[in-house]
């Protein structure tokens, strides 16, 4: 049925009756034998079925009218014939196709041969058995249209001829991208579309198995050489590398390594697959064959169907059969053209039923990058890991990725995962420790103040300044207190809260240890006659040294709120996996705190030195003295260590000195006098005060 379609639409409109004239002239050149069929309209046809070996010539003498001294007979190529005959015979038997009207056709062998297909040509062209170039006396068959030829050199030779006579070629076996010129060959028609869907569907073919490493083998013609120079491109930019290019002697089946031949695969894609593709080649005709497939022709002429993806089996005894597995359709939407079913594909027994691979180099893994190697193809390269920090998550990368801030490398480096944020917490235990130490020095505070309030008539705490020392307590408290602001996720409040209030609390301590020292000293030199210094001794001028250093502090705190205040900030990059959550507190304004406190408690250190050789009974200057060494060892031993941590290690390393340098306080200064509340209240007499200044005064 395809061969009577298209004999049908190739026929002309209308007929004409020819009057039969007598032509009489000798043949000039012989011609070698047709199959023929006598017919109102004749179908020519030039197909391939024999290979020859012609003889060079002499030009001596006349040539040989066959020119052939060995030939090789390709019997498959006999469907050809088979079809057409098939074909016509459907036609004259069916009364409603062509009634009245009776098909013939001359078939002729092109040989693989030049020679023979421009000879068959102009013998479609002359009187039947009497072969004279651009000369025809037979007015009773009367050619229509050729078909063929199977190859591409073959239907471009035959074109050269039967173009000047506008003779309807069609073409069923070439790809070459010449015969789309409508110029140069305008009664061409194609039943295969051109070579790019091919060559795009052997590219998708080589990209479904992974292929990168292959090798061509084509005829040594120009057809051939112009189908691997569009295939190459198509492959290299794929990453598909052509390991060689061999061209072989020009034969009726040449292949590539990709199991691809011109005269035999091509034929079949066109005919085997869709069978209704062989129709009159008309712009205008579309119709649907017998897979519901629409067929229709460019402005080229060439066909729009697509191709089909055989699988060849081959048998113990050498027989074969042709499975489809897959098909390749231009007209597709992207990315739906290449169509293949892996499960229905019988590969070679040596390959175990497994996909071969094909690849120079074995593919690089996730977590590694393809190096190119020097000199060589780019399907060759070295497989390298992923510097640190990045990340390759497919095969065969080109390079290795960055993660996002908030992600970092697996250990394996082949994907991202999100970074653990990182701050000082309750739940862990170096914060859950630190805050149990807060809360026991907070504790104990409060008892010492308790303690205080209970005997504040007693001689030692009414001899040392009892509110000073009440207010020493409470700023005691308050310091351990405010060391749990620093412990938890921070936010906006408690980074405000964090540094302002440690550097406030810790002033009020530090200068109500200074006030303590200073009427320390005061108050034994008031006790010499004659001296002036009785005025200077009371509440106001403690008071005075406590609110003046303690408001020197609150404005370097009002000036760093209200020009850079300490925010909430995320650091991504100090450490691997982890974003550290801070409070960016910035550099100036966190040193002046520091250094106003250090200056506080340098000069307290120095009041209480001077003043540590007198009285000791009730004297706290010794008790001072050894307090503001050790708040003072801490604190700088606390700036180098501050400085060379990071995330919730720095934000311990503060909570401890302000643990430490607090209890260093409360130890040295009200440690001792608890011991003679609760353990020695012999000596908390006034007499014992009165014998011990007394004493003082004398050694002074």
């Amino acid at each position: 049925m395809v061969f009577c379609l298209l004999l049908l639409l190739l026929l002309p409109q209308a007929f004409c009756k020819i009057q039969m004239s007598m032509c009489f002239m000798k043949k000039p050149f012989p011609t070698h034998p047709d199959y023929y069929r006598q017919g109102d309209h004749i179908i020519g046809a030039i197909l391939s079925q024999v290979i020859s070996m012609l003889d060079l010539e002499s030009f001596q003498q006349p040539p040989h009218p066959w020119y052939i001294k060995y030939f090789m007979l390709l019997p498959k190529n006999y469907q050809h014939v088979l079809a057409l005959v098939f074909a016509i015979n459907k036609i004259n038997q069916d009364p409603e196709l062509l009634p009245n009207i009776t098909l013939g056709f001359r078939i002729y062998e092109s040989f693989f041969s030049a020679r023979k297909t421009y000879e068959s040509s102009f013998t479609l062209l002359s009187t039947r058995n009497g072969m004279i170039p651009n000369y025809n006396c037979d007015t009773q068959d009367k050619l229509s249209a050729v078909i063929g030829g199977l190859g591409s050199e073959t239907s471009i030779q035959m074109a050269t001829i039967l173009g000047i006579y506008k003779i309807p070629q069609i073409s069923y076996g070439s790809f070459h991208t010449m015969l789309s010129d409508k110029f140069q060959f305008p009664s061409v028609y194609r039943m295969l579309p051109n070579e790019v869907p091919q060559s795009l569907g052997l590219v998708r073919l080589m990209q479904h198995f992974q292929w990168t490493w292959v090798g061509l083998i084509a005829s040594d013609d120009d057809s051939e050489e112009k189908f691997v120079q569009t295939l190459k491109p198509m492959l290299t930019r794929n990453s598909i590398c052509v390991a060689f290019t061999e061209r072989a002697p020009h034969v009726p089946s040449p292949s590539m390594v990709l199991v691809f031949r011109e005269q035999t695969s091509k034929l079949h894609s066109s005919i085997s697959q869709t069978k209704a593709e062989l129709h009159p080649f008309l712009k205008n005709v579309r119709f649907n064959n017998s897979a519901g497939d629409e067929l229709y022709f460019d402005e080229n002429g060439e066909s729009s169907a697509g191709y089909d993806i055989l699988n060849w089996i081959v048998f113990p005894n050498d027989s074969f059969v042709r499975v489809e597995v897959g098909h390749m359709d231009p007209r597709a939407p992207v990315g739906q053209e290449f169509t293949i079913n892996e499960r229905a594909i019988v590969w070679n027994s040596r390959f175990n039923q497994t996909v071969p691979r094909s690849v120079c180099t074995e593919s690089c893994h996730p977590g590694y990058f393809r190096t190119v190697r020097e000199g060589e193809l780019l399907c060759c390269y070295n497989c390298a890991p992923c510097p640190e920090g990045t990340i390759s998550n497919q095969t065969d990368a080109d390079r290795c990725d960055q993660c996002p801030e908030d992600q970092y490398p697996n250990r394996d480096q082949d994907k991202c995962i999100p970074k653990i944020m990182h701050f000082l917490s309750y739940e862990e235990p170096l914060g859950f420790v630190l805050a149990s130490f807060a809360l026991l020095f907070s504790l104990l505070t409060a008892l010492v103040l308790g303690m205080f309030i209970k005997h504040r008539d007693t001689p030692i705490v009414r001899a040392n300044n009892r509110e000073l020392s009440y207010v020493l307590l409470l700023s005691l408290l308050f310091c351990f207190l405010c060391s749990l602001v620093f412990i938890g996720q921070p936010g906006r409040v408690t980074c405000l809260l964090r540094q302002t209030a440690f550097g406030v609390i810790f002033s009020v301590s530090v200068s109500s240890v200074l006030a303590k020292t200073i009427t320390v000293v005061l108050a034994f030199k008031a006790t010499k006659p004659g001296t002036s210094m009785r005025k200077w001794v009371g509440r106001k001028l403690a008071g005075s040294i406590i609110v003046s250093c303690s408001l020197i502090q609150i404005g370097i705190c009002a000036v760093w709120l209200g020009t850079a205040p300490p925010f909430p900030d995320l650091d991504m990059k100090s450490e691997a996996g982890h974003i550290l959550v801070q409070c960016n507190e910035g550099h100036t304004a966190f040193h002046c705190v520091l250094g106003y406190m250090g200056f506080l408690a340098i000069v307290s250190f120095m009041v209480a030195f001077l003043a540590r050789k007198l009285p000791d009974t009730f004297n706290e200057a010794k008790f001072i003295t050894f307090s503001m060494l050790v708040f003072c060892s801490v604190w700088v031993s606390f700036i180098p260590t501050y400085l060379s941590t990071k995330g919730k290690y720095m934000v311990a390393v503060e909570i401890f000195s302000i643990l430490a340098s607090s209890a260093g306080l409360l130890g040295c200064i009200f440690i001792p006098k608890c011991y003679i509340i609760v353990l020695r209240p012999d000596l908390n007499t006034r007499e014992q005060l009165v014998r011990k200044s007394k004493s003082g005064t004398q050694e002074l």
